[in-house]
């Protein structure tokens, strides 16, 4: 009888052990050339320190997949940018204005400056399938 305790108690244990889901980010509209692709997944805003997870392939083809595993549920934004110039970063104008093909989920930041509700998706198991397209940004000068 015990045994059936410690049993039925360990299995309550486990039950209860934190989940993760996977997240595939499909970026279309990639410029094929030099430079890399990063993708970062957010959770509670869309500024560097709430994306903390992160990928980056070569802007080879126009469309890459990337996926995050081991991620728990909760509510996520997507955040990608195009880096043409090698420098690891998305360049911006004085004002803020992007200088590289950039896209977040949900298609927010297409018609003004973006935020993570507009941004945001739940992220349930066993996963979610995201898809971006990178916005051309404002001409080089």
């Amino acid at each position: 009888m015990r045994r059936r305790s410690v049993l039925a108690a360990a299995g309550l244990c486990l039950s209860g052990a934190a989940s993760a889901a996977e997240v595939a980010v499909e970026v279309d509209g990639i410029e094929p050339g030099p430079g890399s692709v990063y993708v970062a997944l957010c959770q509670g805003g869309l500024s560097e320190s709430s994306c903390r997870e992160g990928r980056e392939a070569p802007a080879g083809a126009a469309r890459r997949r990337f996926v995050f595993d081991g991620i728990s549920p909760g509510t996520y934004a997507v955040a990608a940018f195009q880096d043409l110039n090698g420098n690891r970063r998305l360049d911006r104008t004085p004002l803020g204005l992007p200088l590289e093909p950039y896209a977040f989920s949900g298609d927010a930041g297409r018609t003004g400056r973006p935020d993570f509700a507009g941004a945001a998706f739940a992220l349930r198991e066993p996963g979610a399938s995201v898809r971006v397209r990178l916005a051309r940004a404002l001409p080089r000068r």
